[in-house]
């Protein structure tokens, strides 16, 4: 299903400066480098030559979280019929936006425990803006990502005090920016901090050219995946492209001399694909995933509209391949050895008529492919 009319991203053409919002990160759990060898979580699970995972973001909602629900119990069920053939999704990376509207622990067990309670696999996540917000009329002070870290970034596998009740065990990721590795992928997991459009500090940065250099090392045989919460991309009214993000990206490919297989976001409500040509031919997909639950969906900019423009040169390599912008979904993607080479294989699920009755039938929009093929390795 394609339904294009737009062919190019986006950016607001009034844009505030949000700055000041910005907050320091908390204390890291674990070591420099900060990666995570996904076999510490997934005990005796072969994915040498196969697996499968799902990816969402901005599940949380404070009002109407029925779309959250409805979500969490189709990738659940996707599970749940997947071990009749041996295809089973081993874990959800999550993109962003647990909570809102402030990242407070108080607000995990309805927006996050409960809808996640029956999801069987592994849950990992970075930290988007709203998980890093601070409550300014919260009685109890606390500082950002508090909660996030005592989710996701434990030293030890354990229950949350503040859960409820929920028999899901705290996630051990080393810090809030992290590299999951993995047989067949190296998720490298960025932190964009509160901002609207995403702010990176130095330290990370350097962080993250290391670990470009590091995962490249390790093709052809693993891919190399890109995860952050704001959309470097986006054709939407609400939010739009982030230029910041770009600029990062970019700079950091060139001083690395490393390009990704495919980079992964959410913070825009909505499903996006893009394509980016570069000149020397190669073409890396961006893909946002944030229709997991919020209760509103950002709109596709029409071609006449005022508020934002498509003309910047930053943007005219970048082409938008599809969308759906009205329903809620989520990813699921398998990468796969064939013949020695990996493939990439994308498919987003969305929910019919947008669950408006309450019943959650996931449904096919699109699938897409990615071949992982690297020329200067067969030289």
């Amino acid at each position: 299903m394609t339904k294009v009319e737009r062919k190019r991203p986006v950016v607001l053409n009034n844009v505030q400066d949000d700055s000041f919002k910005w907050k320091p990160l908390p204390k890291a759990a674990g070591k420099w480098p900060y990666r995570l060898d996904i076999n510490k979580v997934l005990l005796g699970e072969d994915l040498s030559s196969s697996m499968q995972f799902h990816m969402v973001g901005d599940t949380g909602s404070v009002k109407h979280s029925d779309f959250q629900r409805l979500v969490a119990k189709e990738m659940t069920s996707q599970i749940s019929m997947a071990e009749q053939d041996f295809t089973v999704p081993s874990f959800l990376l999550h993109l962003g936006d647990i909570v809102y509207n402030h990242g407070e622990a108080n607000e995990y067990p309805a927006q996050f425990f409960d809808p996640y309670e029956q999801y069987p696999a592994p849950i990992f996540a970075i930290p988007g803006n709203h998980d890093a917000d601070i409550n300014p009329d919260s009685k109890t002070p606390y500082a950002s990502l508090a909660a996030f870290t005592e989710v996701f970034c434990a030293r030890e596998q354990q229950l949350i005090a503040f859960s409820k009740g929920s028999n899901r065990l705290s996630m051990i990721q080393p810090n809030v920016y992290w590299t999951l590795k993995t047989p067949l992928a190296n998720f490298i997991c960025l932190y964009g901090n509160i901002t609207k459009f995403g702010t990176i500090t130095e330290e990370q940065e350097a962080w993250f050219i290391q670990e470009l250099l590091n995962a490249h090392l390790e093709r052809p045989d693993k891919a190399l995946i890109i995860c952050l919460h704001h959309a470097p991309y986006s054709a939407d009214t609400n939010h739009g492209s982030s230029l910041q993000m770009i600029s990062f990206l970019e700079k950091s490919y060139d001083k690395a001399g490393v390009k990704p297989d495919i980079v992964f976001s959410g913070h825009v409500h909505s499903y996006q694909r893009f394509s980016k040509h570069y000149t020397d031919g190669t073409i890396v997909p961006y893909i946002v995933a944030g229709a997991g639950g919020y209760a509103g969906l950002h709109p596709i900019a029409k071609l006449d509209d005022a508020n934002v423009t498509d003309d910047l040169a930053i943007l005219k390599d970048v082409r938008l391949e599809n969308y759906c912008d009205d329903c809620y979904g989520f990813l699921k993607v398998e990468i796969k050895k064939i013949n020695g080479n990996l493939l990439l294989t994308g498919e987003y699920h969305t929910l019919a008529d947008n669950c408006l009755d309450g019943v959650a039938n996931a449904v096919l929009f699109e699938r897409f492919y990615v071949p992982l093929r690297y020329p200067e390795y067969s030289l």
